[in-house]
């Protein structure tokens, strides 16, 4: 067996990750799929992922020990607490237990182990519970959670408008649809399209601006170094 090397876990360095990079993998329950964006160890630790749940997937009840947050990104994911379609945000604070299934099939962006130490609030936060206000010109967000210099947003661009973000704040940031770019210099550096993901411990400094409307959730300081 090959040995386990940690994934893009140096959180002092950026990483981006695009969709034509994706690399599937078969979960150890079937039948799921994963792709994992950053990992601390091969079934443990801290872990950033993209899970899908084929249509009829179960899982046992189980424990998260440090935590789990998850966005449904397509479908519909159930668990203990009901269903949850696409755009619904979920948090599950460390001790907590549940027994997740999909009877048509969900993608999910999923966050294991990353929780601060003292945040115990639990979320179900399904699309029309959704609070949005308007904070920049041709921006808007929805602060979906927020935890000492944590905070966790969606925001929705119009086409041209720059992704306005607290500099030099770290983060991470997940397109949602649309597409971002980025110049670096006199070069226009590959867009950012749906579901790719950007990790950076200077993200704020960014020049991101959205080249068509475009929705993104966005982290800022809540990287576990």
């Amino acid at each position: 067996m090959a040995s386990f090397a940690p994934l893009n876990m140096a959180r002092d360095q950026a990483i981006c990750v695009r969709p034509d990079d994706q690399q599937w993998q078969d979960a150890p329950q079937p039948p799921v799929r994963r792709w994992p964006l950053e990992r601390e160890a091969p079934e443990s630790g801290q872990v950033t992922s993209l899970v899908e749940y084929l249509p009829g997937t179960h899982f046992p009840a189980h424990l998260h020990p440090k935590g789990e947050e998850i966005l449904v990104l397509s479908g519909v994911f159930s668990d203990d607490g009901g269903d949850y379609p696409a755009g619904s945000y979920l948090r599950s604070p460390a001790g907590s237990r549940h027994a997740p299934y999909s009877a048509a099939g969900c993608l999910l962006f999923v966050k294991l182990n990353q929780f601060a130490e003292a945040d115990q609030q639990a979320l179900r936060l399904r699309p029309d519970a959704l609070c949005w206000q308007t904070t920049a010109s041709g921006q808007r967000q929805c602060l979906l959670h927020t935890h000492g210099q944590e905070h966790t947003w969606l925001i929705e661009c119009t086409a041209g408008a720059r992704l306005m973000m607290p500099p030099p704040v770290s983060g991470e940031l997940l397109v949602l649809g649309g597409s971002l770019s980025e110049r670096a210099g006199s070069a226009v550096v590959q867009p950012l399209s749906q579901y790719s993901w950007l990790r950076d411990p200077a993200l704020g400094q960014r020049m991101l601006c959205a080249s068509a409307p475009t929705q993104v959730l966005l982290k800022l300081g809540a990287l576990r170094f």
